[in-house]
């Protein structure tokens, strides 16, 4: 049995570091890029490390531009998007789930189908209607496709969680006394943490990417999230990859600290809500 089990963790731990390597040679060679000359990439094995290394294509990012303005614009629109999409997604969920209604199903069937609506194909509508009501080439532009497209998914996943919480919690609340509010905030929202932190990292991690509508409702520089700002690093270094790679890198950064720091609440969402 214990020779089974040894087997068993052996090629676990051997799937994992195969996992490892394939999924963290794409960020080493970006790192490891950034630190190498203009033409050196071009002179000798591609994942080799820097003969020289140097931190001029890092330093020139950071202080030859304006990537903290590009930043600042992602974390803020990020910020305030995901912050939306829990609350939003949290009180939808909470009616879906507890709450019967003669149109609960149909508007939770028409929630569903937004699952299924290619993001693309609204476009043009979404420009036309950003540039009627005054807010194209504004940061805030972004707030509303942002939050829309990502409230299916969201409300979906609560609910489901949400209705794996077990109602005699609620009844307890009731007989002492609280109303559906006050049940909502004390009793499901903090059982729900699970679920609303893999959520918040999800879309974040989504959000922190887009770029689509990111270049199509934005034009002015000082209002660029940071997907766009690698897309102009990508014409201003045309031909040094080396300092084009320094741009990913930074920005794919803040993302990895956040899993780093947020994987075990990743993790425990995923797990509580398939036990749910």
């Amino acid at each position: 049995m214990n020779t089974r089990k040894l087997a068993n963790n052996t090629v676990l731990i051997a799937i994992g570091l195969v996992w490892l390597v394939v999924s963290g040679a794409p960020f080493y060679f970006m790192a490891m890029t950034g630190f190498k000359e203009r033409f050196e990439l071009f002179s000798g094995d591609v994942f080799a490390f820097p003969q020289n290394p140097t931190f001029t294509n890092y330093k020139e990012v950071l202080t030859g531009g304006s990537f903290f303005t590009y930043v600042q614009n992602s974390v803020l629109i990020v910020f305030v998007s995901v912050g939306l999409i829990l609350v939003i997604s949290s009180m939808a969920a909470y009616v879906f789930a507890r709450m019967k209604f003669i149109l609960n199903r149909p508007l939770f069937g028409l929630v569903i189908a937004g699952l299924v609506i290619p993001v693309h194909i609204t476009l043009i509508p979404v420009y036309l209607f950003t540039r009627d009501i005054g807010l194209y080439d504004s940061l805030w532009a972004l707030l509303g496709p942002y939050v829309a497209f990502n409230l299916p998914l969201s409300i979906f996943i609560l609910t489901e969680f949400m209705r794996g919480i077990p109602r005699e919690m609620e009844e307890a609340a009731y007989i002492d006394g609280a109303g559906p509010i006050r049940t909502f905030l004390r009793i499901m929202l903090p059982l729900s943490m699970p679920g609303l932190a893999t959520l918040a990292i999800y879309n974040s991690v989504t959000l922190w990417n887009e770029f689509v509508f990111a270049f199509v409702l934005i034009t002015s520089p000082k209002n660029q999230p940071l997907p766009l700002a690698i897309w102009e690093y990508q014409g201003q270094y045309s031909m040094n990859i080396p300092a084009i790679l320094s741009v990913l890198t930074l920005s794919a950064l803040p993302l990895v600290l956040i899993y780093i720091v947020g994987q075990e609440k990743v993790l425990r969402g995923m797990m509580a809500g398939a036990l749910k």
